[in-house]
């Protein structure tokens, strides 16, 4: 029997062209599923804060992009240290996107994507309002990370986000999570688990560009006689990158090592004053790259870096930047504890060592670069086969779509049942 064709709604604040993972590729695939997939979206100004060019914030911008109807509306764009300017992003947005999500045709269903946690508000309007069901997606356990990075430190404010988390969660039909870490912390905070899906996240497969480069390609980019670690994505503090920088220092015998940090983020200026203040010449900071040119820096590596804070709620957290490494190829430095150590373990894709612990990433290093290439070749060809296995995108909207699906069934089903106890009541009334 053929699934019934959806009508679904993305609410994202953020989505291509802002490096997403579930962006413009995830709307195509649900789309190829047959179902009919409309993006509501912010303007586009992550991870540096700044519109990006082509932009310029309005009122609603509508526009088509590979095929998908996406609807912009304004927020005020920051990234940067200031709590206040970060709150005046999500709550500018989450009003706006209420107000489209109003007077946009009706969907069968919303998926929201989380974080932030304000982006729940035009899906609790919509159910409400217009009883749409919305599968909430939780890529980031709030408000756990706010008070982990710092963002947010008052206890009477995080027990407010904490009490708007669980409605949010209680008006879910589905949550999706990324790793059994998250679900079991919701199910100890009284979510239901049967309405809990593990879903792992999947690489951009169709952006990121995996072909081979030539040797003249790698020389240009400074591949050319280096054994190169590289860590590729956002530069925050939950990133904790002054390691990598200790680590270097340590590794100045190494004369072909070279780390090299590529990206954006709010620790970028510091910690390139921080290498320049310690004379790191082993460390080189390439600007961020758009997600269909990472793919040649990842291929040209001899070692991918993951690396996190050591907080306990990270050892939940599968960096994103993981699945696309494992496509990738390469071997993997896990500097994550928990479900992310895990999966490099069980793929034998590479080495794990303790988050915030230099010593472990210098010891690390040295361990890859001792072993033969066909050695670390073996670890990279591991990791893409668990990559296709179990963390692909074409396996995981298959999934999504069945849990869009059973949200939607779930609702009607419940409306159903509400029109015949209504009409059971006024039978009784008449009757009495």
């Amino acid at each position: 029997m053929t699934a019934p064709r959806l009508r679904i709604l993305i609410i994202t604040q953020w989505f291509d062209p802002e490096p997403m993972f579930k962006g413009l590729l995830f709307a195509q695939e649900l789309q190829g599923l047959g179902h009919d997939v409309r993006v509501l979206t912010g303007f586009p100004n992550y991870p540096d804060g700044h519109v990006y060019p082509g932009y310029r914030i309005r009122l609603f911008q509508h526009e088509v992009m590979g095929g998908i109807p996406v609807l912009r509306v304004p927020l005020y764009p920051s990234h940067d240290h200031s709590a206040v300017r970060r709150v005046l992003n999500y709550v500018s947005f989450a009003v706006s996107a209420t107000v489209a999500a109003l007077l946009m045709r009706r969907p069968d269903v919303a998926y929201v994507y989380h974080p932030p946690a304000t982006v729940g508000l035009p899906a609790m309007m919509l159910k409400a309002l217009k009883g749409v069901p919305y599968v909430y997606d939780v890529q980031d356990l709030w408000p756990d990370t706010l008070a982990a990075t710092g963002m947010l430190t008052n206890p009477r404010a995080l027990r407010i986000v904490n009490r708007v988390m669980d409605r949010i969660y209680r008006g879910a039909a589905r949550i999706v999570v990324l790793s059994d870490g998250f679900r079991d912390i919701l199910v100890r905070r009284s979510v239901p688990g049967r309405r809990i899906a593990v879903i792992p996240n999947w690489a951009d497969e169709k952006q990121i560009d995996l072909s081979p480069r030539d040797g003249d390609r790698a020389a240009e980019l400074g591949f050319d006689n280096t054994f190169t670690v590289t860590f590729a994505g956002t530069m925050g503090p939950v990133q904790a990158l002054e390691t990598v920088l200790q680590a270097a220092d340590e590794l100045r015998d190494e004369t072909r090592l070279r780390f090299l940090l590529v990206g954006g983020g709010m620790e970028v200026e510091h910690l390139k004053a921080e290498a320049q203040r310690r004379g790191l010449d082993n460390v080189m900071f390439m600007p961020r790259r758009h997600v269909s040119e990472i793919g040649e820096i990842l291929l040209l590596s001899d070692a991918l870096l993951v690396h996190l804070s050591d907080d306990p709620l990270f050892s939940i957290t599968v960096p994103s930047k993981t699945q696309a490494y494992l496509m990738a190829g390469r071997p993997i430095l896990m500097g994550v504890r928990g479900d992310a150590a895990r999966i490099v373990c069980d793929a034998g894709a590479g080495l794990v060592f303790e988050p915030e612990n230099a010593t472990q990433l210098v010891n690390a290093v040295r361990t890859l670069m001792a072993l033969t290439a066909p050695e670390r070749g073996g670890m990279g060809l591991a990791g893409q086969a668990y990559y296709r296995q179990h963390m692909s995108l074409q396996s995981g909207a298959r999934r999504f779509s069945e849990v869009l699906q059973a949200a939607s069934r779930l609702t009607r089903s419940s409306t159903r049942a509400s029109i015949l106890a209504a009409r059971e009541s006024k039978r009784r009334v008449h009757h009495a």
